[in-house]
């Protein structure tokens, strides 16, 4: 599957749990090999961020796509599920201000995801 429709597979999986502020950042031309996509959101809190983090988990597993690498679930600031070609990356919404994944990565594209009313 390409990595852009991937990503944008997981942003309707994100959205099934009221993650917010949904981000696709287009790294092809960019990381030289980090991944093709990062998926970016916010959640409200620490149970929200978990439950976005499953929900994407389970829902690619039952479509047999295994997650290659996982990290934050301690914490819950910040859950990184990463699947090669596209890095999931679920926020608490301070942590995301912090961090500013989209200005590290400034240079790359970003797809808006348009969330639902």
């Amino acid at each position: 599957m390409d990595s852009l429709k991937f990503a944008k597979m997981i942003t309707e999986i994100v959205k099934t749990k009221k993650g917010f502020d949904i981000r696709i950042l287009d790294l092809r031309k960019l990381s030289g090999g980090i991944a093709d996509c990062f998926v970016i959101c916010s959640a409200d809190a620490d149970r929200q961020v978990k439950a976005i983090a499953d929900a994407v988990d389970d829902e690619l597993n039952k479509k047999g796509i295994r997650c290659f690498h996982k990290e934050g679930f301690e914490t819950l600031n910040w859950v990184l599920l990463d699947y090669f070609d596209v890095v999931v990356h679920v926020f608490r919404a301070e942590a995301r201000s912090y961090y500013n994944l989209e200005k590290l990565w400034g240079d790359a594209p970003v797809i808006k995801i348009a969330e639902e009313k």
